[in-house]
C-alpha cells in the first residue's frame, strides 16, 4: 500500500526554500530551520563557530530573553532544541498544531533578532570548554573525534563539531557575526514542517517573518578530501583499550550507499551482526562493540569501534580484519541479505510514525538531493540490491591501503598491535 503523502514546495523571492507535508490525522506539527553551515566550513583558527551560534541563538534576541525564549515553547508544551554537524545546522520545534504560529514567531525570532551580546559570548565559551572538557573525559565518544582528525588529517571534515579550546578561547564578536551573517541567508536555508498544517499558510508566515532576511553572501566552496591509511596511539591512563578502525565509504550521493547500508546491517551494525556475535556473544572479549557508517556531500567513512582490555586487542583485530576478509571473498546469504533488507525497511517504516523524524527527512533530501525521496523509491533501491553489489563494494572498502586505526588507552606507540591477516 503506496504513503499517503501531500509534499508541497515553495522557493521565496530571497531563496528560503518552504517544504511541507501535510498529515491531517495527527495534532502535532513538526518545524525546522535547516542551514548548510557546519564545521566543515570553518578553518583551524575558527573551529566552532557553526556550533557556537547554534548555542547564542537560544540567548537573547531583542523580543525575548534566554528565559523567555524557553517558557514559551515549554508554556505550550513543545519542544525546542538544535544541532550542528559538520555539513548542516538545524533548529527545530515540535508543538500542538494550533500553536504553529507561535513555534514559527520564535524561530525567526532567534534567526533575525539575536543580540550576541558580549557578556552572554564570554559565559557561553565557558560553558561550550566545559562541553569540550566532558567529550575528553568520554573515551568512547572522544576517540571518534581522534580518528576523524587523523583520517581526514588536514581538511576542515577532520576538526571537530564543537572546537578546541584554543579556539573556543580565541571567539570574538565580530568574526562569529561575519559567519552568522554570511550563512544564515536566504539561498542557504530550507523551512521544512510536517503535521497537521496548510502549505500555503505555513509560506505566507515564512515569507512574513523571514522575508526580510536577504539572500546569501558568502559561498559555501567544500573541497573533497583525501584520506590514506593511519596507524595512531593516544596514550591516556583508562581502565579499558578505545580502539576504532576505519576505511572509506559511499558518500550521501553515492548509487552505492544502500549496498553499503545492507553490508553495514550484517557486518557489525546489528545485534545480530557478525562482528557483534563473534566478539561479543562467542568470545566476550567486549561489551560495546559495531560499526557504522557516516556519510557527507562527497565522502564517507565506515568505522569499526571496539571498547576491549589492552591483552585482547590483537585478538580484536584478527577478529575484525578476518570478517573483513570474509566480507571481500563471501557473497552473502539469501537468508542474511533478506535480514538485512527488513532490518534496514523496517527502521525506515518505523521511523516514518514521527513528524519530526519525516520532517529531518524533508530537509535532508532537499539540501542533498534537491527534490522529495518518497520511502517508496528508498525501499526500491534497498530491495534492488544484491548479494554481488554488497561483494564488489567491500573490495572496495576493505584494502590494507585504506584502513586506518586509532588506539586510545594505556598503550605506547612501540605496543600497538597493527593486525596478522593480510587483505
Amino acid at each position: 500500500m503506496p504513503w499517503v503523502q501531500t509534499y508541497r514546495k515553495t522557493v521565496l523571492s530571497n531563496g528560503i526554500r518552504v517544504i511541507t507535508e501535510e498529515i491531517r490525522h495527527v495534532r502535532s506539527a513538526s518545524i525546522g530551520a535547516w542551514v548548510r553551515c557546519g564545521s566543515r566550513h570553518e578553518d583551524e583558527r575558527i573551529n566552532g563557530t557553526a556550533h557556537f551560534i547554534e548555542h547564542m541563538l537560544f540567548k537573547g534576541t531583542a523580543r525575548r530573553s534566554a528565559f523567555d525564549i524557553a517558557s514559551d515553547i515549554d508554556s505550550v508544551g513543545g519542544v525546542m532544541n538544535a544541532f550542528t554537524g559538520k555539513e548542516l545546522t538545524a533548529f527545530y520545534v515540535k508543538v500542538p498544531d494550533y500553536h504553529l504560529p507561535l513555534a514559527m514567531d520564535l524561530l525567526a525570532d532567534i534567526f533575525n533578532h539575536s543580540l550576541f551580546n558580549r557578556d552572554e559570548i564570554d559565559k557561553e565559551k565557558s560553558v561550550i570548554l566545559q562541553e569540550i572538557r566532558m567529550v575528553e573525559d568520554t573515551p568512547d565518544e572522544y576517540i571518534h573525534d581522534i580518528f576523524e582528525k587523523h583520517f581526514w588529517e588536514g581538511h576542515p571534515l577532520g576538526m571537530p563539531v564543537l572546537g578546541t579550546r584554543d579556539s573556543v578561547d580565541g571567539f570574538d564578536r565580530g568574526e562569529v557575526l561575519k559567519f552568522f551573517e554570511g550563512r544564515y541567508r536566504g539561498d542557504n536555508l530550507v523551512i521544512a514542517a510536517v503535521g497537521n498544517l496548510e502549505h500555503e499558510k505555513l509560506v505566507d508566515l515564512v515569507a512574513e517573518l523571514f522575508g526580510g532576511l536577504p539572500a546569501l553572501r558568502t559561498g559555501t566552496e567544500e573541497t573533497r578530501p583525501r584520506t590514506a591509511a593511519r596507524l595512531s596511539c593516544i596514550e591516556k591512563d583508562l581502565e579499558q583499550l578505545h580502539l576504532v578502525i576505519g576505511t572509506p565509504a559511499p558518500a550521501t550521493l553515492d548509487d552505492t550507499r544502500f549496498a553499503g547500508i545492507l553490508m553495514n546491517s550484517v557486518f557489525g551494525g546489528s545485534m545480530s551482526s557478525r562482528l557483534f556475535q563473534e566478539i561479543r556473544e562467542k568470545r566476550g572479549l567486549a561489551y560495546a562493540v559495531r560499526s557504522y557508517i557516516v556519510s557527507y556531500r562527497d565522502t564517507g567513512m565506515l568505522n569499526i569501534y571496539v571498547g576491549t582490555s589492552k591483552d585482547k586487542t590483537q585478538e580484536v583485530i584478527d577478529i575484525v580484519l578476518a570478517e573483513m576478509k570474509r566480507m571481500k571473498t563471501e557473497r552473502f546469504t539469501d537468508r542474511e541479505l533478506q535480514s538485512a533488507r527488513e532490518l534496514i525497511k523496517g527502521n525506515l517504516l518505523l521511523s516514518m510514525e514521527s513528524t519530526d523524524n519525516r520532517m529531518q527527512k524533508l530537509a535532508t533530501n532537499e539540501i542533498y538531493f534537491g527534490r522529495h525521496v518518497p520511502p517508496e523509491e528508498i525501499v526500491g533501491r534497498i530491495e534492488g540490491v544484491t548479494a554481488e553489489d554488497i561483494l564488489s563494494l567491500s573490495a572496495q572498502m576493505f584494502t590494507r591501503p585504506q584502513l586506518s586505526m586509532v588506539f586510545l588507552g594505556d598503550m605506547t606507540d612501540a605496543e600497538m598491535p597493527s593486525g596478522t591477516i593480510d587483505l
